[in-house]
């Protein structure tokens, strides 16, 4: 049964699957029937060739043999002719050439037939995420940047004195192909800081490719990282092609970094140094030409001391070190933040700060950094029974305990302890809060609080405080 070709929906990513089997296309359909995408079918590479001249895809699913035609040679011609395209080799005979071939003229992946549902699903989302990323890194030099993103690319955003130095830096550094350390407390943007770099860098039309160090158990990092070979380990049934091979001629972000094992320290040191290394499992040296951007959260010169990061591999990885400041020491780029968060979560429901909103925002220390605010502002958006935002709005400690003590509450609490009973201290502060904001009215302060009305006066008599009711 013969595809359909639709038109394409808003919001909606197209997929071109070109093979002689009209068979393939409509399977296809059916395992994405519940995704936000559109498949489409064609029976030989040259039309397919001729169909993305004319309306560009997310992602193609080519296969090995077209009929009479090669489909290794029709990867060439895309990747040839559209180098930012994610193509993905599709064959009924995985042999290892066939797999080196594919992934050495830049395909994405390659899979065989008959497909395995779940793993095709994982690959095809995997893919089409990349697409997204890369789309919209692509139309960041462009200019194409919202309204109030003044950084390289969308949510980098900051008119302090020190993120124009990083600005600044990332431009000089985006030409080179040196390689960056970022380092910061999590949350401060290090990962936007990466792909600044790349947008910007003449690597942007080749692959930009993410992977935290931190999230992946230490006994799959280093598949992940370089691929393995066939029956390297119990349940390796494939070759498998590793990061730092499908990056070749682009960027891998190495995200906490100071959490890979020492292990593999090793094996990065050896890539850094000469761009060679091996698949897990496999004897043969494989070269790869990557632009490396790692980044951490930790203090890698006391790793090294306490030698558990190699010297070597600091050395080679500071090359470049950008240091980004924690949201703390950039107080006013906080408001301007929080209108981008605003303007791109609550568009459509026309939101905006009260001044007492902003003086929280404001006060508050933002241990959880840009981050943090992020989520405090989609809280928010969420919460919002109004046009204007308040303080109330905000997360509980931004809109409840921080505000009785100027956003510090933690510290304030803990100096007002004083070694003391630090639970009897914050439940004071907590009535204290709540009968402020029920204008000194028992009954809401209780409703507030989520106890009874005697509970609350048993509470206020431990704390010896003076209840004046309107």
């Amino acid at each position: 049964m013969s595809p359909k070709v639709k038109a394409a929906a808003s919001g909606r990513q197209r997929i071109l699957v070109i093979d002689d089997e009209k068979d393939v296309a409509y399977s296809f359909q059916r395992v994405l029937a519940e995704e936000p995408v559109e498949v489409v079918g064609i029976a030989s590479g040259e039309e397919g060739l001729k169909h993305l001249r004319k309306l560009p895809a997310d992602l193609v699913l080519l296969d090995v043999r077209i009929g009479a035609e090669n489909g290794l040679e029709i990867l060439r011609q895309i990747r040839k002719e559209h180098p930012r395209q994610l193509v993905i080799v599709m064959t009924a005979h995985g042999t290892a050439q066939t797999a080196i071939e594919a992934m050495k003229h830049g395909a994405f992946d390659y899979i065989l037939k008959p497909f395995d549902v779940p793993e095709l699903l994982a690959l095809l989302r995997r893919a089409l995420q990349t697409a997204a990323s890369m789309q919209e890194l692509a139309a960041a030099p462009a200019g194409k940047k919202a309204e109030s993103d003044s950084g390289p690319v969308p949510g980098l955003i900051g008119t302090s004195a020190s993120m124009q130095k990083i600005y600044k830096l990332v431009g000089q550094v985006a030409r080179s192909d040196a390689t960056v350390l970022l380092m910061g407390e999590s949350g401060t943007g290090k990962e936007l800081i990466a792909r600044a770099i790349y947008a910007n860098s003449p690597r942007a039309a080749r692959p930009y490719v993410a992977i935290n160090c931190a999230a992946i158990p230490d006994t799959l990092l280093e598949s992940e990282l370089f691929g393995h070979e066939r029956g390297a380990f119990t349940g390796a049934l494939t070759q498998r092609i590793g990061k730092f091979e499908r990056a070749d001629g682009g960027t891998i972000f190495l995200d906490e970094i100071g959490d890979m094992p020492l292990v593999l320290q090793a094996k990065l040191l050896r890539i850094l140094q000469n761009g060679e290394f091996q698949r897990l499992g496999g004897d043969q040296t494989l070269r790869t030409r990557v632009r490396v951007i790692a980044a951490t959260n930790k203090d890698l010169s006391a790793m090294v001391r306490e030698k558990t990061f190699r010297e070597d591999l600091f050395y080679r990885l500071n090359v470049v070190m950008i240091q980004l400041p924690p949201l703390r020491e950039r107080a006013e780029d906080i408001l301007p933040l929080a209108e981008y968060f605003l303007q791109r979560d609550g568009k459509e429901k026309r939101l905006k700060f009260s001044g007492a909103a902003k003086k929280s925002l404001q006060a508050h220390r933002w241990p959880g950094n840009v981050r943090e605010l992020e989520n405090t502002v989609q809280r928010a958006v969420v919460c919002a029974t109004a046009d204007t935002i308040e303080p109330g709005d905000l997360s509980a400690e931004l809109g409840g305990a921080a505000s009785v003590s100027g956003g510090d509450w933690w510290g304030s609490l803990k100096a007002t302890a004083q070694g003391q009973d630090l639970l009897g201290a914050a439940e004071k502060q907590l009535v204290e809060r709540a009968l402020q904001e029920s204008g000194g009215n028992v009954k809401k302060a209780a409703e507030i609080l989520g106890i009874t009305r005697a509970a609350l006066r048993t509470r206020i008599e431990r704390h010896g405080l003076v209840v004046k009711e309107p």
